[in-house]
């Protein structure tokens, strides 16, 4: 009965643990909002990146642009501390347009962070881009890799499934005529050039909401040492009577 007790609590404890880390684990990933465009706008798009290593610090990004249907413009917003460059190619394959054929394209743009400069562990940063025009398509899939102070690289590279399943590192996506997966971005990309300020309360949405996750983390940690603690005095205290 004592065992039963102590176990029963313990699960309870875990299972607060669970559900409080649950948000925090949701917005842990590099993703890019909005998630949604329209064929032939020029859409800005801002890639939310945090860093989820506990002993490094996030110092470069680079994210992979559509070779197969590319954008034929691409610029980007500064960011303080960090140098940026977008890479134009040839593609493999022309690819014709309304435009006209388009024989190179950008196809990667780097983020870099100066000397001292860095994502720290528990923070997060913006990076925005201009591309357009957005081809038409179902999706647009952004393969994105993270590299941490430590050499260690995370690469957001695996596509989510059309049942909307999430992977373990899925890549940043733009929907253009595929349905966005439920749960995802509301708000379609506006066409527009101009860019979306870093300090934008999407932003500030994520960082609540990853700041809640860590706070559940502690309060559920915390009930959960208590309840075994308390569970323990009183079964010993019943064996000594």
């Amino acid at each position: 009965m004592k065992k039963r007790t102590i176990a029963a609590t313990i699960a309870a404890g875990t299972t607060a643990l669970l559900l409080f880390g649950a948000p925090l684990a949701a917005n842990a990933h590099v993703h890019v909002d909005p998630d949604q465009a329209s064929p032939g706008s020029y859409a800005t798009l801002t890639f939310r990146v945090p860093t989820e290593s506990t002993t490094a610090g996030t110092v470069k990004l680079v994210v992979d642009l559509p070779t197969a249907t590319p954008f034929t413009s691409v610029s980007y917003q500064p960011v303080a501390g960090w140098t940026t460059t977008v890479d134009t190619e040839k593609l493999t394959k022309p690819v014709t347009t309304s435009d006209g054929t388009i024989t190179e394209a950008p196809v990667r743009v780097t983020w870099t962070a100066g000397s001292g400069v860095q994502i720290a562990a528990g923070q997060f940063q913006q990076f925005t881009i201009s591309a357009g025009a957005v081809p038409d398509v179902g999706r647009i899939v952004m393969p994105t890799h993270q590299t941490y102070s430590d050499g260690t690289v995370v690469d957001w590279s695996d596509k989510t499934p059309a049942s909307g399943a999430e992977p373990e590192h899925p890549a940043p996506t733009v929907y253009v005529n595929d349905p966005a997966p439920a749960g995802g971005d509301a708000n379609p990309v506006v066409a527009t050039t101009a860019p979306v300020p870093a300090s934008s309360s999407s932003g500030l949405s994520d960082a609540v909401a990853i700041g809640l996750g860590i706070a559940g983390l502690l309060l559920g940690a915390i009930a959960l040492v208590v309840a075994v603690f308390a569970a323990t005095r009183r079964a010993r205290g019943k064996a000594s009577a």
